[in-house]
């Protein structure tokens, strides 16, 4: 799988991408990925991709032409299944989503920056619009780094244990995950529970779902009632 990463500040991802599970995906030959300064393919003395809102406002929008020029270039050499620009206003992505890009070949990355990006790129340009959150981030490459890094582990030899990825938490029906544990058995006065020493794995098995089960609802009531908080507000 290929990533190529459109960025108006390039260095947040160089030094990420460079380590941990991406980087060994990249030696393993399972990814590639591409970054590319949005600088390079401004025009002017002071290769500049921001300007002032049309409208007033406050911040800086960057300019669709940086952007078009990069994107253009790369779509004359690679086909590609998608074209995603990362923004609050975009789909809220799940692990359904996540499994179903893991499946893709080539994926182009539009980071936004400053107070906004130029509409025309997300009209004319963009196939898909994806929320990570409903936050803010000082910039889409954060955004993208999260992407790649909860794409990259889904593709077949990326992790070194096969099952990891499909027992990850999201992955199951709730979206949670059971409580772990792991040596020592007794730490301080905080004991293991008795039905992980027992080695029956169908109780084990019951007994983490239904715990998984509990946090999901515990979960849940807490963000409902936050929701009616939130809306009494308004």
């Amino acid at each position: 799988m290929r990533f190529d990463i459109l960025s108006a500040n390039s260095r947040i991802l160089e030094s990420s991408l460079k380590n941990g599970l991406v980087s060994r995906a990249v030696e393993k030959d399972l990814i590639e990925f591409q970054i590319h300064d949005l600088r390079d393919y401004a025009e002017g003395k002071y290769r500049q991709i921001d300007d002032l809102p049309y409208g007033g406002g406050t911040g800086m929008i960057l300019k669709p032409e940086p952007i078009f020029r990069c994107a253009e270039k790369l779509k004359s050499e690679i086909p590609y299944d998608d074209i995603i620009f990362f923004s609050p206003q975009g789909l809220k992505l799940d692990q359904k989503m996540l499994n179903e890009f893991s499946l893709k070949k080539n994926l182009m990355l539009v980071c936004g920056h400053y107070k906004g990006t130029d509409e025309r790129v997300i009209s004319r340009l963009v196939t898909k619009e994806i929320s990570i959150g409903d936050y803010v981030l000082s910039c889409g490459d954060i955004a993208a780094f999260v992407f790649i890094d909860a794409v990259t582990r889904l593709i077949p030899g990326v992790l070194g244990d096969g099952e990891s990825a499909i027992t990850d938490s999201f992955q199951v029906h709730t979206g949670f995950d059971y409580p772990q544990y792991t040596r020592p058995e007794v730490f301080g006065k905080l004991k293991v529970p008795e039905i992980l020493l027992s080695g029956d794995h169908k109780k084990i098995e019951i007994w983490r779902e239904k715990k998984a089960r509990a946090k999901y609802n515990r979960i849940n009531k807490l963000n409902k009632k936050n929701n009616r908080n939130r809306q009494g507000e308004l």
